[in-house]
C-alpha cells in the first residue's frame, strides 16, 4: 500500500527530483562527491496554466536534448525515481531542470551592453545569476524566436549550463523544449536539511511577480 500509494502521489501529484549537475547553482545544488540537493516538483500547477519566465521546471528532454536516449519506462521509472530518492540510483538522464527565459512568440538574444539577455528587445532582471569566480560575461547567442508551444529555458549558473543555448539543432530555435514535455514546477529543497527553503520563480522579465 505504501508503494502504491507513493507511486500514486509521484504520477499524478509530486515528486522528488535530484539534481544531476551544477547548472542551477547556486539556486540548487548539483555536485561531486556532496549531497546532491532534492526537490518537490509540483503538478498541479500547469494543470491550469502553462509555465511562466522565472519557473523553475523539471521537464522531459526532446531527442535533441538527450542524444536520442529513450526514457526509463513506466515502472523502471519509477524504481529508478524512489531508488535516487535515497542515493540507491542515478537519475534517469532524460530529465531536466532549468528556469523558464522565454515562452512562444517571444524573442531572445544575447546581450546588451550590460552583458544582459535581451527578451522582446528588453534586458531581464537576473538576481538569481551565477558566474563562480570568472568574468560576469555571458556566451552570445544569435536572436531567436521561440516556437508556439515552447519554452526557452536556460541554467542559473549561466556559463556552465548545457541548456537551450547548446541544442539548437538543426535550427537555434530547436533548442526551445515542448511545453507538453514539462513535468511540473520545482517548489521547495527538501534535502540536505540545512537546505530546505522555496525555490524562487522571480519573474525576469518584470522584476518579481
Amino acid at each position: 500500500m505504501a508503494l502504491l500509494l507513493t507511486v500514486v502521489i509521484q504520477t499524478f501529484i509530486a515528486r522528488v527530483f535530484v539534481i544531476p549537475s551544477a547548472s542551477m547553482e547556486s539556486t540548487l545544488h548539483g555536485c561531486t562527491g556532496c549531497v546532491n540537493d532534492k526537490v518537490l516538483v509540483e503538478k498541479i500547477t500547469y494543470l491550469f496554466g502553462d509555465p511562466r519566465p522565472g519557473d523553475v521546471i523539471v521537464f522531459r528532454g526532446p531527442p535533441n536534448w538527450t542524444g536520442g536516449k529513450q526514457p526509463p519506462g513506466f515502472v523502471q521509472g519509477t524504481l529508478q525515481d524512489l531508488g535516487s530518492m535515497v542515493n540507491l540510483s542515478e537519475p534517469s538522464g532524460t530529465d531536466f531542470i532549468k528556469r523558464v527565459i522565454a515562452v512562444g512568440g517571444q524573442t531572445v538574444e544575447c546581450c546588451d551592453e550590460q552583458g544582459r539577455v535581451l527578451v522582446d528587445g528588453k534586458p531581464l532582471d537576473e538576481p538569481y545569476l551565477n558566474f563562480g569566480p570568472g568574468p560576469k560575461q555571458q556566451e552570445q547567442f544569435e536572436k531567436v524566436t521561440v516556437p508556439a508551444g515552447k519554452l526557452w529555458v536556460m541554467g542559473d549558473n549561466r556559463n556552465n549550463s548545457s541548456d537551450s543555448r547548446k541544442h539548437g539543432d538543426p535550427t537555434p530555435a530547436d533548442g526551445a523544449i515542448p511545453v507538453d514535455n514539462v513535468v511540473g514546477k520545482a517548489r521547495v529543497i527538501v534535502i540536505p536539511v540545512g537546505r530546505w527553503g522555496t525555490i524562487s520563480d522571480h519573474n525576469p522579465q518584470t522584476g518579481g511577480r
